[in-house]
C-alpha cells in the first residue's frame, strides 16, 4: 500500500487539532509505525494531550488516559484480579493500560514503583498479574507527558523507563499567528469534537508490515552504529544511549523513509531523528551538568562530528 498517501492523510486530519506542529506530528506517526512509545516533554497547555486524542480518533483506536498522582499504585494502572462471591473464583478486571492508545499524563508524578508498572507492559507488551500474563492490545502506543520545569512532588523517569521510548517530542508555544488560527478555530467548538477516523486499523497494519521491508544499506546501519557509539565515548557523558537506542534509530528511519514515499533509507533520515530518539537516553556527568550542557546539545555536536561515510584506508591520508 502507498503508506506516504494513507501518512499524509493521517497528519492532515490530526493537523485540524494540532496547529502549526507539522514535524511532531510527523515523529508521532513514526513512533506508531515502529510500534514505539512517544514521551511528550513540555509546559502545560500546548496541547501534549490533544495531540494524543487526535492521533486515537484518526486511526480509530481505543483511547484511555491515566491521570499518574503520588498515591496511584500498580494496580490502578495493569488491573487487578477481584474474587466473585457468585463463582467463588478470582476475576481478572484489567486497568486503563489494557487500551490501544494510553495517555500517561504527568508520568514522573507517579512514585517510582508505579512507573515501573509499564516497564513490561511498553517492552513485552504484556502485563503479568498474579502469575497470568495478559497481552496487550494491538497496535499498543503509550504516550506519556511530562513538565520538565516544574520539579516539586515529582519522581525522575529510570533509565530503564526512558530507553523504552521510541522518542521525545517537544511541542513548544505556536507561533503569533498559529495562535491565533487556535482562537479562531475554537470560538464555538473544539475541533478534537468533529476530527475523523481517515485511517482503519487494517491499514496501519500494513504500513507497520511494510515499514520493516524498507530497504537500510549497511553504510548506513554503520553510520547508525557510529553515531550511538559517539554518544558512549563523549567525555561529558555518564551513560551513552543502549544497544535499544540503535534498533530504535534504526526503526524509525524505515518509518520515516516510508513516510516520505521511499522504499530505502538515507542518512539525513537518520540525522533528522538522531536528536528526539538518542536524546532521552543520555545521561550527563554532574560537571558537565553544572555548566548546563544540555543532551539535545551533545547529540547535535556528535552529528556535526562523525561522518556519514567511514573512511577508506585507500583515502587515508598516510
Amino acid at each position: 500500500m502507498n503508506v506516504q498517501e494513507a501518512a499524509e492523510r493521517t497528519t492532515g486530519n490530526i493537523e485540524h487539532v494540532i496547529v502549526g506542529k507539522h514535524a511532531e506530528v510527523r515523529l508521532a506517526l513514526v513512533a506508531l509505525l515502529c510500534e514505539g512509545h512517544i514521551l511528550i516533554e513540555d509546559v502545560p497547555g500546548v496541547g501534549k494531550t490533544m495531540l494524543a486524542k487526535a492521533l486515537s480518533r484518526s486511526i480509530g483506536t481505543s483511547f484511555r488516559r491515566i491521570q499518574f498522582t503520588p498515591d496511584l499504585l500498580p494496580s490502578d494502572v495493569t488491573g487487578l484480579s477481584i474474587f466473585n462471591q457468585k463463582t467463588q473464583d478470582f476475576e481478572f478486571r484489567p486497568g486503563p493500560i489494557m487500551a490501544q492508545i494510553v495517555l500517561a499524563d504527568e508520568i514522573n508524578r507517579a512514585t517510582p514503583k508505579t512507573q515501573s508498572a509499564l516497564l513490561e507492559c511498553m517492552e513485552e507488551r504484556q502485563a503479568t498479574i498474579d502469575g497470568v500474563s495478559y497481552p496487550m492490545p494491538s497496535p499498543f502506543l503509550v504516550i506519556a507527558t511530562q513538565n520538565p520545569i516544574e520539579y516539586e512532588g515529582t519522581f525522575a523517569l529510570p533509565e530503564a523507563q526512558l530507553d523504552r521510548f521510541l522518542l521525545r517530542i517537544r511541542l513548544g508555544y505556536p507561533k503569533p499567528m498559529e495562535e491565533l488560527v487556535i482562537l479562531d478555530e475554537q470560538k464555538r467548538l473544539h475541533p478534537i469534537e468533529s476530527i475523523q477516523q481517515v485511517l482503519a486499523l487494517d491499514e496501519l497494519r500494513q504500513m507497520q508490515a511494510g515499514v520493516k521491508e524498507i530497504y537500510v544499506d549497511q553504510g548506513v546501519a554503520d553510520y547508525i552504529i557510529r553515531l550511538v557509539t559517539a554518544t558512549r565515548e563523549h567525555a561529558d557523558v555518564y551513560l551513552g544511549a543502549s544497544p535499544r537506542g540503535s534498533l530504535h534509530l534504526y526503526r524509525a528511519a524505515q518509518a520515516l523513509a516510508a513516510i516520505n514515499g521511499r522504499d530505502y533509507v538515507i542518512p539525513d533520515d537518520v540525522k533528522q531523528l538522531a536528536v528526539p530518539v538518542l536524546g532521552h537516553r543520555i545521561i550527563v556527568r554532574s560537571q558537565a551538568s553544572l555548566r548546563e550542557v544540555d543532551n539535545d546539545a551533545i547529540v547535535r555536536e556528535i552529528l556535526s562530528t562523525v561522518s556519514i561515510a567511514e573512511p577508506t584506508e585507500a583515502s587515508t591520508p598516510a
